[in-house]
């Protein structure tokens, strides 16, 4: 029996190929946050430990160490309330600082430098901009993880400590708002991240004369105003207070003009927005270097 084999032409192969290479592009960000994610499995336990330890050391030493000593309530917008839950909200956004700490500084060192599957990605049909993105929803996923198992200690422990000090109805927005403040100061340091070309410590001076300074000077142990007003635009800049001043408001109703809303809010959309956009630019240079 003889026959003849139906070779495809060029149009058919070029048709064939554009097809196959519009799934990944379509879907890019997601198969770069999978990546990311599945990455962090050589780590699990370490974020497991850390995303429910932390909050257990941080609030218990708070509670048997400096909350002992500060027995009178913090007056706070005309509010008191009691010390502990005064800082829980700030830890609480701490916490996905630290996060956006470790994700977007040595894991894009290594994307980009040491292990360079940035350029990996870049060789298939996934575009710059969905690569960055999808480094930031994957860290975000972290972040959603290590702020609703704190939040979730720090609620238990004050319905035991202090029944009814937290508004229950708002105060799982406090998992929300730390996302948007972890994504705040992380996007910007994202870009950062992405544009260094050698690391000589630069990584590490930011967590020291940025990230330290502005965790001790953010109001978060005690309210900014009773810092001398040369140290208080530290927390004016901060991603951190405006993060940590939303969450005090959803925690214990803390009171807050309409307008102070909205400058809290429009800063961290700011950092977001701009620090995205700054991401993509850089990424897209740098992988078409």
């Amino acid at each position: 029996m003889s026959g003849t084999i139906a070779h495809p032409g060029l149009d058919e192969l070029r048709e064939e190929a554009l097809a196959w290479g519009r799934k990944p592009r379509a879907r890019g960000t997601w198969y770069v946050a999978e990546h990311m994610l599945r990455a962090m499995r050589a780590y699990g336990w370490t974020i497991v430990v850390g995303s429910f330890g932390q909050p257990i050391l941080y609030l218990l030493g708070l509670a048997v160490g400096l909350a002992a000593l500060i027995q009178v309530p913090i007056s706070d917008g005309g509010r008191d309330v009691p010390y502990l839950l005064y800082v829980a909200p700030a830890l609480l956004m701490t916490a996905a600082i630290n996060v956006a700490s470790e994700e977007f500084t040595y894991p894009v060192l290594a994307g980009f430098k040491w292990r360079r599957y940035f350029y990996g990605f870049n060789a298939s049909p996934l575009s710059s901009r969905q690569i960055a993105v999808g480094v930031v929803v994957g860290a975000g996923a972290r972040m959603i993880l290590t702020l609703v198992l704190y939040m979730a200690f720090v609620l238990a422990f004050f319905a035991s400590l202090h029944p009814g000090a937290t508004q229950v109805a708002t105060a799982w927005l406090m998992a929300p708002i730390g996302l948007f403040g972890g994504l705040a100061y992380g996007s910007v340091l994202l870009a950062y991240a992405g544009s260094i070309e050698d690391d000589r410590g630069q990584l590490q001076l930011i967590q020291r004369f940025i990230f330290m300074p502005m965790f001790l000077f953010s109001g978060t142990f005690y309210p900014l105003a009773t810092l001398p007003l040369w140290l208080q635009w530290i927390g004016w800049v901060s991603p951190l207070w405006h993060a940590s001043e939303l969450g005090r408001m959803v925690a214990y109703g803390k009171p807050a003009e309409a307008g102070m809303v909205a400058i809290h809010l429009g800063y961290l959309g700011l950092l977001t927005i701009g620090g995205l956009w700054l991401a993509g630019r850089v990424f897209t240079k740098r992988l078409a270097s």
